[in-house]
């Protein structure tokens, strides 16, 4: 079992920044890939970013591409979301995943364990 945990979320004005962090924790962790998804409230959890685990290949949704990025800490079974010139538009709470498996990267249902999520607010 592997439990992820998020955290780093929180109040900022638009075009401030934020840095959201995962920890993974359990078993053996080696999964395919990291994501970041957000869901804002009456939405549908959407796609932000992810990375491949052994190579950094990233992806990226169209709105956050150059304002945000993803990387890892193989070592330290970690994640990150570093989010620049934030938008009232990212509002939403920020969930991280882990892909276990060869899934479609860029969807919600490849991802086999999630976190418990973190508000991220941005006023205008």
């Amino acid at each position: 079992q592997v439990q992820l945990v998020e955290s780093g979320g929180g109040l900022v004005q638009a075009g401030g920044s934020l840095r959201l962090s995962c920890a993974a924790s359990g078993r053996t962790f080696r999964p395919y890939a990291m994501g970041w998804f957000r869901q804002a409230p009456g939405e549908e959890r959407e796609f932000v970013a992810a990375t491949t685990w052994s190579t950094s290949r990233t992806y990226y949704t169209d709105s956050v591409k150059g304002r945000f990025t993803i990387f890892r800490d193989n070592d330290k079974n970690m994640a990150f979301l570093q989010m620049n010139s934030l938008k009232p538009e990212d509002t939403a709470v920020y969930y991280c995943a882990a892909d276990m498996g060869l899934g479609v990267i860029t969807a919600s249902r490849s991802y086999d364990y999630w976190g418990q999520g973190t508000q991220v607010t941005v006023s205008s």
